[in-house]
Parts: structure tokens; sequence; C-alpha cells
């Protein structure tokens, strides 16, 4: 199954918009529908291997935890390793790459539910999340680096 995906070319380089998809404490400023993160496990590199989310996203209200792979300052994805009520699945990824005028960041998202949803509807809930995370991805970098 195809994942759903949108870009965003943000005013900074790689490393500092990196810096920031790793500081998932700060999620809850940033990103919508976002409650509360917890770094539960971290690599060798000190970048975080497992968060557990609280999520309130209407109309999904649920916790889970991801486990990530980082790629550097280039990338990097996660999978659901515990599932929660209503998210069965996820899997995704941001992946970095210079643009002319800073960093182009791509979101991959690929989401299940317990719910029933026409696979229309998921595509549209999955392009929701991912262009409100993408601007709020670019308006917290530019915003640090000002």
């Amino acid at each position: 199954m195809a994942r759903t995906s949108g870009d965003i070319v943000v005013a900074a380089p790689a490393a500092d918009v990196m810096s920031v998809i790793a500081d998932f404490a700060a999620y809850p400023t940033w990103a919508t529908g976002v409650r509360r993160c917890e770094v539960l496990t971290t690599l060798d590199d000190g970048r975080p291997e497992t968060v557990r989310f609280a999520l309130d996203a209407t109309p999904i209200r649920d916790e889970y935890t991801l486990g990530y792979t980082w790629h550097g300052d280039t990338g990097v994805s996660w999978e659901i390793v515990e599932a929660g009520e209503v998210l069965t699945s996820m899997d995704g990824a941001y992946e970095l790459e210079p643009a002319d005028a800073g960093t182009k960041v791509t979101y991959q998202l690929r989401v299940d539910v317990s719910i029933p949803l026409l696979g229309m509807l998921k595509r549209k809930a999955e392009k929701v999340v991912i262009d409100s995370a993408l601007k709020g991805l670019k308006k917290h970098v530019e915003a640090a680096g000002a």
C-alpha cells in the first residue's frame, strides 16, 4: 500500500531541521494533536529510538509507541511498535535534501485505524496530518533560527 506524501521548503540547514524533528519533548508546542511525547529509549548517538505518543486529533484520541531509524541529517523513518486502540498501524518518514532556499522536507505517512474508513477518507486524513505537520515544522524551525 502506498504512502501519502507532501513536501515543503524550510529556510534552514538540514541539521537544524533534523534537530527539531528529533526534539520530541517540543512536539506538543508545534505538532497539531500531539498532547504528550515521552522518549522511552535512545540510541548510542543520543537520538530517540522509541517514543510514546498521546494524540488527541479529532476523531482520533489514542496512545501508541513508534520506533525510529535515523539516517544522519538526511532522513528518519518510523513504524509503530506498540499499537493503540484506534491506531493499529503507522509508518512514515521525513526525507531532507538541499534546496535553493534551505532544505526540502518530504513527509511520507501511512496509517491504519481500527475504525472502518474508506480509502479516500483515510488518504485525505493522512494528507491533513502531513500538511499540518510540515507547516508546523517549518514555522518552528524558522522561528528558532530567527
